[in-house]
C-alpha cells in the first residue's frame, strides 16, 4: 500500500510540477516613469513592464505582474510573495546579500535635475554645498545623496516614492532631485516636467547595471532569466521594446 501511495504521489507531482515551473509572478514598483506606471484605468505599464512581458513570452512562462511598494520589495520576495523583481533595481554588493541577480538588462548613470531656475549649476558635491537635494529612499541614488553630497554640505532629504520627491522639486522645497538619468529625461521631455524643469548633469563614475532580482539559491530561474536576456537582444525585441521609450541605447 504505501508503495503505491508513493508512485501516486509522484505521478501527481510530474503533472503538477510543469505547470507549476511555467507560472511566475513578478513585481515592479509602478511608480518611476517610464519604467513603470500605473495607467489611468488600473494598468501596470513602462519599460520594465515590456521587459518583463518579453522576457516571459521568450521563456513561454505565464507571467503575472503585480505591483509592490519599493520598500517593501525585497522583503516580500523573500517572504515568496513573488518569484521575481523587475523594477529598475541596481546591482549593489549590499543588495547581494541578501536577493541574487540575473545579469543586467539595462544601465544607467545618476543624474540630477532641478527647476529651470535652480541655483545648482553642475553635478560635483561643491555645487550641492548649502542646498536641499531629494531622492528616493533606500535606492543607489539616496545612498550616494548621503555618502557624497550631505558630506559636502548638501541637505538631503529621503522621500518613499521618486514622486514625492518631483513634487517636492516642483513646489520649490527642493534645490534638486537626484535618480537614474532615464527617469529624468523622460520626466523633462516628455512628463510634466518639461515646462517647469531641466536635466543639469549626469554624475560622472555613476553608471550601475540593473538586473532582475529573485530569492538566493534559485539559480535555474537565474540562468533561465539570463539566457532570455541574451535571447531578447539577440533578436531585436529588446530594441523593439527600448525604441518604445527612449531614442538612444540603454543596454
Amino acid at each position: 500500500m504505501s508503495k503505491w501511495l508513493l508512485s501516486a504521489a509522484a505521478a501527481t507531482l510530474l503533472m503538477v510540477a510543469p505547470a507549476a515551473a511555467d507560472k511566475l509572478k513578478i513585481a515592479t514598483e509602478g511608480a518611476a516613469p517610464p519604467f513603470s506606471t500605473v495607467t489611468a484605468d488600473g494598468k501596470l505599464a513602462g519599460f520594465d513592464v515590456d521587459i518583463a512581458n518579453a522576457l516571459c513570452a521568450q521563456m513561454k512562462i505565464e507571467c503575472e505582474i503585480v505591483a509592490q511598494d519599493w520598500d517593501g520589495m525585497i522583503p516580500a520576495l523573500k517572504a515568496g510573495k513573488f518569484d521575481a523583481i523587475i523594477a529598475s533595481m541596481t546591482i549593489t554588493e549590499e543588495r547581494k546579500k541578501q536577493v541574487a541577480f540575473t545579469n543586467k538588462y539595462y544601465a544607467t548613470p545618476l543624474a540630477l535635475a532641478g527647476l529651470k531656475d535652480t541655483a545648482v549649476t553642475g553635478t560635483e558635491p561643491a555645487a550641492l554645498d548649502g542646498k536641499t537635494l531629494g531622492a528616493q529612499g533606500s535606492t543607489m541614488q539616496a545612498t550616494y545623496a548621503q555618502d557624497v553630497y550631505a558630506k559636502a554640505g548638501a541637505e538631503v532629504k529621503l522621500y518613499p516614492t521618486h514622486e514625492d520627491a518631483v513634487a517636492d522639486l516642483v513646489n520649490g522645497r527642493l534645490d534638486a532631485i537626484i535618480t537614474d538619468k532615464f527617469v529624468l529625461v523622460d520626466w523633462v521631455k516628455n512628463g510634466s516636467g518639461k515646462d517647469c524643469c531641466k536635466l543639469i548633469g549626469d554624475i560622472k563614475g555613476t553608471e550601475a547595471e540593473i538586473g532582475i532580482a529573485i530569492r538566493q539559491g534559485e539559480d535555474a530561474l537565474r540562468e533561465r532569466f539570463n539566457a532570455a536576456i541574451d535571447a531578447i537582444v539577440a533578436d531585436g525585441n529588446y530594441k523593439k521594446v527600448q525604441a518604445k521609450y527612449f531614442d538612444f541605447d540603454i543596454y
